[in-house]
């Protein structure tokens, strides 16, 4: 696993430690950021389910101005903190040891423009984490939210704020874009 583009380019990232993580893989990474193209340049971005860090990360790499990585897992927790060292780009980012949920529920102090969500497989944790974004002000007008899931797991949701704007499938991964209802009907600027 390493950083594919941007100032951290070549950099190897560390895994976490055991097998409770499923990183995302190079060619679905530089997939996502071939799709995401040069509009992550000055973007927050909010990690979910962070894992390593991997996406922030390249996010960051990038150009992206800050991430907040989310994550509850300690061991993961350190390997996000050591890769940001890793790539020079801890001053960047913010790691928060919590529950997504817990997190997803305060307030946002300042909206996300891309979040970026890779939940632990087959126990409906993505459909949970939409819903609960639907319900909050954590997306930017504009924004777009990514959800990495098994093309298995993937039912449409009854969602008020986001729609389903993009899918496209990596082999075992699925790739789910969101955006704000009212931005893509034309809504309000």
């Amino acid at each position: 696993m390493r950083v594919i583009a941007g100032s951290a380019k070549g950099r190897i990232l560390k895994s976490v430690p055991g097998s409770g993580t499923r990183p995302i893989t190079d060619r679905v990474k530089k997939a996502l950021f071939d799709i995401l193209g040069p509009s992550i340049a000055r973007t927050r971005v909010l990690d979910l389910f962070a894992g390593t860090g991997s996406v922030g990360i390249e996010a960051l790499s990038r150009g992206a101005a800050y991430a907040t990585f989310v994550e509850r897992e300690r061991r993961a927790i350190r390997t996000i903190e050591e890769n940001l060292a890793i790539t020079g780009l801890a001053g960047k980012a913010r790691v928060v040891q919590e529950d997504v949920f817990h997190f997803l529920a305060r307030q946002a102090e300042q909206p996300f423009d891309i979040v970026y969500i890779a939940p632990p497989q087959f126990q409906g944790l993505w459909a949970r984490t939409l819903q609960a974004l639907d319900e909050t002000a954590h997306l930017a007008r504009g924004g777009v939210v990514i959800m990495q899931i098994f093309p298995k797991e993937y039912a449409p949701l009854d969602l008020t704020r986001l729609k389903l704007v993009d899918q496209r499938r990596y082999g075992s991964t699925l790739l789910c874009f969101y955006q704000s209802a009212a931005v893509e009907g034309g809504g309000e600027d």
